[in-house]
């Protein structure tokens, strides 16, 4: 596994300064019977350009270290920043993908694309703009005046995906996108997801329960630990791209991958017990 040597932090970054730098993000949640540690001194560099899956059991602090970085949750302590700027609160910056997409149903499919544009004081035919051509990114242009409650769950999803890329942000936050949909839409989505990250050279940061999906998107894996929530390991996911021309799954090092991710999983979950 090209994992950190023994003895340093799991997040070393490789050659070049960050994009991202979150550095020792420590973050708890009292309650009235024991505090919660969701995040226990978390760095990690997220490169210029990469996509990066966060996978481990529920409870490790994944959408907590997503929603920190994107201001939802202010951080007990450490620092978060962005292009070598601090970053305090939200950030016009971030886009964020929720799993639940949330599209308001008095508004058609492109108003609900430019929401975050018109947030932003963008001019309302600029925005209209660049709403259209987000959903021609992700074949939707079609469905532009249409109620999004007409959609299936799919194509709703999708709908979530170009309101992100309308706003043209340096980083995308996507907290597992695809965890509600059907095998069949989760793999056809994957796959749009990386043709548009090729494409567009976007830095992702993506949460995932899904291993083989992390495999199939990722450039690197960081891997959490529960109880207190923690960053244990980051794994380079060194296969061919673009992967959507061959089965990755059935690649030797994709296989490999998955035997150690699933290795790790397995013992923190015996360490949570």
């Amino acid at each position: 596994m090209q994992a950190s040597k023994r003895g340093e932090p799991p997040g070393i970054p490789a050659a070049g300064t960050p994009l991202l730098d979150i550095r020792e993000i420590c973050k708890a949640f009292p309650g009235p019977d024991r505090t919660v540690v969701a995040l226990d001194r978390v760095s990690l560099p997220v490169r210029r350009g990469e996509f990066i899956s966060l996978v481990g059991a529920s409870g490790c602090g994944k959408t907590t270290l997503l929603r920190v970085i994107d201001g939802l949750e202010h951080a007990d302590s450490g620092e978060l920043y962005l292009d070598g700027s601090r970053l305090s609160g939200v950030s016009l910056d971030m886009a964020y993908v929720f799993q639940e997409i949330n599209l308001l149903p008095w508004r058609n499919v492109m108003d609900n694309v430019a929401l975050g544009l018109e947030v932003r004081g963008i001019p309302k035919r600029a925005r209209r703009e660049r709403a259209l051509e987000a959903l021609e990114m992700v074949g939707l242009a079609a469905e532009a005046k249409a109620a999004p409650y007409t959609l299936s769950g799919g194509m709703q999803q999708r709908v979530g995906v170009a309101r992100a890329l309308a706003i043209q942000p340096k980083v995308f936050l996507m907290d597992e996108p695809f965890g509600q949909l059907d095998n069949f839409t989760r793999e056809a989505l994957q796959v749009e997801v990386a043709r548009l990250w090729e494409k567009l050279g976007a830095t992702i940061v993506f949460v995932t329960h899904d291993v083989d999906e992390a495999i199939f998107l990722s450039d690197r894996i960081a891997l959490f630990h529960p109880a207190p929530g923690r960053l244990t390991e980051v794994v380079d996911v060194d296969l061919p791209r673009p992967r959507t021309g061959y089965d990755v799954r059935a690649h030797p090092r994709a296989i490999e991958l998955r035997a150690h991710i699933a290795e790790h999983l397995r013992g923190a979950s015996v360490a949570a017990r």
